[in-house]
């Protein structure tokens, strides 16, 4: 299965509640198209459901916004007869994750082409492999949404939501997109046991994150570094959470060896391990 092929071609992106496999949005879903808009739909959620629908229609910043679209009817090549997602890459995975995951931002023709963070790319290739080798994915590859692909106690997330041009958003559009993953943090938080950090981008967002949500978190900050480890708690909450980092699984890092599979495991286990010791099995 290489991505969703139909003759002709439905419309991309794809129109909330259309039928795309786990659009969490419908047409009604409420459309923040700021950053005063975006806070208040994040914080007025209520439920984990309402706060990925949201996520996944969010206009707020007007470059990704332009870039995720165009790139979404432009198309690739060898993706030319596929519908793109061409919308916001919600969190997904359990609903109760003991670890979370968390990457930069979708890719243009991976996770913005398929509709899932690091699905249908190279990176995701080496990324989902490691999570079923380790016991974090129901199976090895990842292509697209409805593929069957499970997370098993875990959930995925990104720091930014949309495909930035060159793979790297601005600062503002950073904070912009911060509430989303500060709302989602929050709503999982309790069993939350591990977070595994993809990369330099996502360990320094997500310490702003994790003090928004009430974990003391260290100063000054921890230097990343694979392996890179800090623990850090909430009052009222007998366990630490451990927040592992990890070298991105981007093409550069894989082809030159700076991150092998073998890495990745062994980051996955102990975040696995940290986990069970800390009452989640």
């Amino acid at each position: 299965m290489t991505g969703r092929v139909t003759s002709p071609t439905p419309p991309s992106p794809v129109p909330p509640g259309s039928g795309w496999p786990d659009d969490p949005a419908t047409p009604a879903t409420p459309v923040a198209d700021g950053p005063e808009s975006v806070r208040e739909l994040a914080a007025t959620a209520g439920t984990l459901a309402e706060l990925t629908a949201r996520q996944s229609v969010c206009r707020a910043c007007p470059r990704l916004v332009e870039w995720r679209e165009r790139v979404a009817t432009e198309k690739r090549r060898s993706f030319l007869g596929e519908q793109y997602w061409g919308r916001p890459i919600p969190g997904w995975g359990s609903d109760t994750p003991r670890i979370l995951i968390a990457g930069l931002a979708p890719a243009a023709h991976g996770g913005n082409r398929t509709g899932r963070v690091f699905t249908g790319d190279r990176s995701g290739d080496v990324l989902y492999a490691s999570l079923w080798r380790t016991g974090l994915a129901a199976q090895p590859t990842s292509v697209t949404a409805g593929d069957g692909q499970r997370l098993i106690g875990a959930r995925m997330v990104a720091a930014v939501r949309c495909a930035p041009p060159q793979n790297k958003p601005a600062t503002d559009e950073r904070d912009t997109c911060a509430p989303w993953l500060t709302a989602e943090l929050e709503m999982v938080a309790d069993g939350l046991r591990s977070v595994v950090c993809l990369g330099h981008f996502a360990w320094q967002a997500m310490w702003p994150q994790l003090a928004a949500t009430g974990f003391a978190v260290p100063r000054p900050r921890p230097v990343f570094g694979h392996g890179a480890e800090a623990v850090v708690a909430r009052a009222g909450q007998q366990h630490g959470l451990l927040v592992i980092g990890c070298y991105h699984p981007s093409q550069q890092n894989t082809f030159t060896g700076r991150v092998t599979g073998a890495m990745l495991d062994q980051v996955f286990r102990r975040a696995s391990e940290h986990a069970a010791a800390n009452g989640v099995a």
